[in-house]
């Protein structure tokens, strides 16, 4: 071999040659059965009684609250939105009248849309966390009657 070169090292073909030993991350077999949420559907058929969470007073109470607060959230957001087109359309000279500026009304009204679209976020995230307080609850009765059986 000339002095100015270095020997090769052996690569090997396979840069993992020893399988399940004590230093890999994941073992290769399990100990138990499968965690939770690598069950199939047909593995875990016994979650819950629909039919009885779709019966009992809480489930409809919570369905109850949540169309109490969506439906007419909706229907303001919807009728507030169309609101300004239509009053273009019925009340031109109205919404041209300028405020201060170059700045009229329907320019306000345009920019309100964004503070109303927020505030109504807002509400929604009060009344959902209400709605996930009571669908808690009903997890929770579920699983009392569920280890009741």
């Amino acid at each position: 071999m000339p002095d100015n070169e270095k020997p090769v090292a052996e690569v090997p073909d396979d840069p993992t040659p020893i399988v399940g030993a004590e230093t890999d991350v994941s073992p290769l077999g399990r100990e138990s059965g499968k965690p939770q949420h690598e069950l199939t559907a047909n593995e875990d058929l016994d979650v819950a009684d629909w039919q009885r969470v779709a019966e009992s007073a809480e489930f409809k109470a919570l369905v109850k609250a949540k169309r109490r607060f969506i439906i007419p959230a909706t229907i303001f957001f919807i009728v507030y939105y169309f609101a300004l087109l239509i009053l273009i359309w019925l009340a031109p000279a109205l919404m041209s009248r300028r405020v201060f500026g170059v700045v009229n009304i329907a320019y306000l009204f345009a920019l309100s849309q964004f503070f109303m679209a927020w505030i109504l976020a807002l509400l929604y995230v009060r009344a959902a966390n209400k709605h996930d307080r009571m669908a808690s609850n009903i997890v929770n009765i579920s699983n009392q009657h569920k280890g009741g059986r």
